[in-house]
């Protein structure tokens, strides 16, 4: 058996396409080595900043003879027929074919097959180049003057099986046994004849960790360790983690020291400026949980006095940027928000939808008319609503888009006095307040309220993030979500297969999590409706059938929710039927009440029988309603159950007594106990099935029972859909 190693070595591949490249590159190799007859004992695959690898274990030396029988035309068949035949089984003569009989079909024409099996080596010379003239990347690039294609260009091309070269050229580069290390600490080149010594060769004298996982433990590590005695603690950042390990084949953890001037700064226009510009982390003082004046740098080179002329550089540029930041600070400082918010006229929002200026309006007047819905002051929803897209024309916001929202809640903070500057501490500390001749308690609260509201009403940004949780916040939250989707409904621009480019979808789903996780009991469909009729009239639009469609978008988004937490499919789908044909709409938080008790009831032996016999009245009007629709005016005669079996007398005298029973807690929303009332039904349905029988030769008994199992069946439907139910 063989091993193959390939690597691909290039200039610096961009560290957010490695690790796709890495697993494309292994499943390309792999699907053409079986593809081509080889099978193999493990595939593994590494990347860097430099080099794609994959190592193959297992290969046998050719692959087997194939023996392969094609059927041919009938005995007779035209000339035509017969010479396609010949030339797709590479048969000089028609008597090179056997003659096979059929009793049904009759003589026909067989050729039998031979093929040897090909080297191994032949077959990964003519795959690999093949793999790389059509692999693809995000951006690709050519140079010099061929043709090819890659993501930078290629510089090496090793290819060994068994440690022998397997030759062949790709735009005039020819493969070899040939790679490079570090190119400070080991560049070589060095010569290798398989993964062991390639692997031995590249992490030793090479300096060139292989695999992305041992690069970033490497790091977390050297994060851990530096941290452990500075007394500092890292502040996570998963994202930029994988990025450094793609950018350092030899990563270094160096912490460095930065102007603790910079402090005054908001945290994040701090860390923003560290993660975005230098790819550095920041870190907190581990005693006072606040941001430290130090960050951690990833190196790709080892240094002799321990990194100090390396984090020495990286403060100063650090520096540089917080410099920038912090006049961009200032100069934002200098404006008030309201001014600020007067300026989203200018800037288009969606040409069909107006400004920014304009949906700042709309979303205005629709958070007042939630704000009483979701027990918010009406006056704090909409005055946070008109400052809520303000900072968008912030210098800061334009030199990091990631901190709308955040820059308007300080601004709108500093503008009041309620942002206390603390040099060696964190910039923003909640609880100093300025004298009260400066502003007023009750509007400070208002204030800090207002500005919580401009940050917080962005959220949920991604299925990670947190729901806004005050009232106020809730209430422009929803508004601004459901501006959007209201407003490219109605200009018919709704999400698409896979394609939606303005995260409708996203925006669809933080309304349904705000609501599920504050618990709020609002008709969603009236406010739509009300924002239709206000904001978004158009004599072309059918409203109706457009809100429809939207409130199905909803619904679609809260089963997505449901399922993706733990529920199950069909419990979900059955509460749903059942709220979405409820006056008003759909109250999201009711369908979730609807489901767990639905669970909970099924999960018991009471709620399990009760479906079973539900699943078989069901099935009986199910039968009965294909012969012809059942009377609209079909109804229980109680005198015909009287003169019935004591099982029918008892399922309809349980029937009448559930019915009442569970109009209460119906009315209350308690499902569960409604579903406590249903269970009592278990045991006369039981009996019922057991001891009467539904086709009576009667046609007026035939149809009173009838009418017995569709009350039940409704009863039933008062709670769930349960023929939407599996089992």
């Amino acid at each position: 058996m063989a091993d193959l190693l390939l690597e691909i070595f290039c200039e610096e591949i961009p560290a957010r396409m490695q690790a796709k490249a890495e697993a494309d590159l292994g499943k390309a190799l792999g699907d053409a080595l079986t593809g081509a007859g080889l099978a193999f004992d493990a595939l593994e695959t590494a990347s860097g900043p430099r080099r794609l690898s994959v190592h193959v274990t297992g290969l046998p030396v050719k692959s087997a003879d194939v023996s392969e029988e094609r059927k041919g035309p009938k005995v007779g068949s035209p000339e035509q027929a017969i010479a396609g035949f010949l030339k797709g089984a590479g048969l000089a003569s028609i008597d090179q074919a056997e003659v096979r009989s059929d009793p049904k079909k009759g003589d026909f024409y067989v050729a039998m097959l031979d093929k040897p099996g090909r080297l191994t080596a032949d077959v990964v010379a003519e795959a690999v180049p093949a793999i790389i003239r059509s692999f693809h990347w995000p951006k690709s690039m050519r140079w010099g003057t061929g043709e090819l294609r890659w993501v930078r260009p290629l510089q090496r091309i090793l290819c060994v099986l068994d440690g022998e070269i397997v030759p062949f050229k790709v735009d005039g580069l020819a493969s070899g046994n040939q790679t490079e290390g570090h190119r400070v600490h080991g560049r070589g080149p060095f010569t290798v004849t398989g993964w062991a010594d390639y692997s031995k060769q590249l992490e030793g004298k090479g300096h060139v960790r292989l695999t992305r996982d041992a690069r970033r433990d490497v790091i977390a590590r050297g994060i851990a360790d530096v941290c452990a005695k500075a007394g500092l603690t890292w502040v996570e950042d998963p994202g930029l983690l994988e990025e450094v390990t793609g950018l350092a084949e030899w990563p270094v953890v160096v912490l460095g020291d930065m102007d603790k001037e910079f402090l005054d700064l908001p945290p994040e226009v701090i860390t923003l400026s560290m993660r975005t510009h230098q790819k550095y982390f920041a870190v907190t003082d581990k005693k006072t949980g606040k941001l430290a004046p130090h960050f951690i740098v990833v190196a790709n080179i080892g240094a002799s006095d321990g990194g100090k002329q390396i984090a020495a550089g990286n403060a100063r540029v650090l520096s540089a940027r917080l410099s920038d930041a912090r006049f961009f600070w200032e100069k934002d400082k200098a404006t008030p928000l309201d001014e600020m918010a007067g300026k989203l006229s200018t800037i288009a929002f969606k040409e069909e939808l107006g400004s920014l200026g304009d949906k700042v309006e709309r979303v205005a007047a629709l958070a007042r008319e939630l704000a009483e819905a979701v027990g918010a002051d009406p006056d704090l929803a909409e005055r946070a609503a008109r400052l809520c897209k303000a900072d968008l024309v912030s210098e800061m916001v334009g030199e990091f888009p990631e901190l709308q929202g955040v820059m308007g809640r300080y601004l709108l903070r500093a503008e009041y006095g309620l942002y206390v500057p603390s040099v060696g501490a964190s910039a923003y500390v909640d609880q100093v307040s300025p004298p009260e001749s400066q502003i007023q308690s009750q509007e400070r609260t208002e204030v800090i309220i207002i500005a919580d509201a401009i940050r917080d009403h962005y959220k949920p940004q991604g299925p990670s993030d947190a729901v806004p949780a005050d009232p106020v916040s809730i209430a422009v939250a929803l508004a601004d979500k459901l501006d959007t989707l209201v407003g490219f409904w109605a200009i018919d621009e709704k999400p698409t297969g896979s394609k939606d480019p303005f995260a409708l979808r996203r925006a669809a789903l933080g309304v349904v999590r705000i609501m599920l996780e504050n618990r709020i009991p609002i008709y969603l469909r009236y406010f739509i409706e009300k924002h239709f009729d206000v904001s978004f009239k158009r004599d072309y639009l059918d409203v109706a059938e457009t809100i429809d469609n939207l409130e199905s978008f909803f619904e679609d988004r809260l089963a997505v929710a449901l399922r993706d937490a733990g529920g199950r499919h069909d419990l979900v789908d059955a509460a749903l039927s059942i709220e979405t044909g409820a006056e008003g709409g759909a109250i999201f938080t009711r369908v979730v009440q609807r489901v767990e008790a639905l669970g909970t009831f099924l999960d018991t032996e009471d709620g399990a029988t009760l479906l079973a016999g539900y699943k078989r009245a069901a099935n009986i009007l199910k039968a009965e309603e294909k012969k012809g629709a059942l009377p609209e005016d079909l109804s229980v005669d109680a005198a015909l159950i009287k003169r019935g079996p004591k099982e029918e007398q008892a399922l309809f005298a349980a029937l009448t007594s559930v019915r009442k029973a569970i109009a209460a807690p119906l009315k209350a929303e308690d499902f569960a106990g409604a579903m406590g009332e249903l269970a009592k039904l278990r045991s006369p349905v039981d009996a019922f099935f057991e001891g009467v029988m539904v086709n009576d030769p009667d046609a007026a008994v035939r149809a009173n029972r009838l009418a017995l199992l569709t009350d039940v069946r409704a009863t039933l439907h008062q709670v769930a859909d349960f023929s939407l139910i599996e089992g």
